[in-house]
């Protein structure tokens, strides 16, 4: 079975050209998540490597499987255990040429994942110092001071760091693994207490 994965941040975002060449045969896996997540974690991503039915994947962009260097190669490494040939799509390249593995998608696919990577925390860097230059000018636009969110709305924001307090992660851990400050993860935790009581 031919598939095409495919994945956007938020909801808010288009799919269009993630799908600009699509094919009527493939079939679609689509999340909506922050590239963050490793791709086992992802509800698409997690039937997709389950999968023993699909033998063919095709992907936009290198990004799109993942924000984390090792993540995108342990993932790239597992479909090829299983023998699907991986197609990045901006690229044109494939992960498998005649069913033999391609050293040459090996090589560049591993230089991009260090890009992807590099630029998620570009951003996030570039998003730390608008938030300073906006502060120190007096025109940050967080939350009014004394003003409260509600907990269900603040819960929703964070599903991963839920999902790992649940599992019995600690703090730190679990502030490494969903790249965010550990004051979060308090806070979360926080919540969820409540929520239980």
């Amino acid at each position: 079975m031919k598939a095409r994965y495919v994945r956007i941040s938020t909801p808010d975002q288009k799919l269009e050209r993630q799908l600009s060449k699509k094919h009527a045969d493939e079939t679609l896996f689509i999340d909506i998540c922050s590239g963050s997540i490793p791709f086992n974690e992802r509800p698409q991503g997690k039937v997709l490597l389950n999968s023993s039915d699909v033998t063919y994947l095709t992907v936009h962009a290198i990004d799109r499987l993942g924000r984390n260097t090792l993540d995108i190669l342990q993932t790239l490494d597992k479909l090829d255990q299983k023998g699907v040939t991986v197609k990045i799509e901006n690229l044109g390249i494939e992960s498998r040429i005649d069913g033999k593995p391609n050293q040459v998608f090996k090589l560049i696919t591993s230089v991009l994942a260090n890009v992807a990577e590099m630029e998620r925390e570009t951003m996030l860097e570039r998003q730390r110092e608008g938030i300073a230059i906006a502060k120190a000018k007096g025109k940050y636009k967080g939350r009014l001071r004394g003003s409260k969110e509600d907990k269900e709305v603040f819960l929703s924001k964070y599903p991963q760091v839920v999902k790992r307090l649940k599992q019995g992660h600690s703090l730190r851990n679990t502030s490494k693994l969903c790249d965010v400050s550990v004051n979060t993860v308090r806070k979360v935790k926080k919540h969820l207490f409540d929520n239980i009581r």
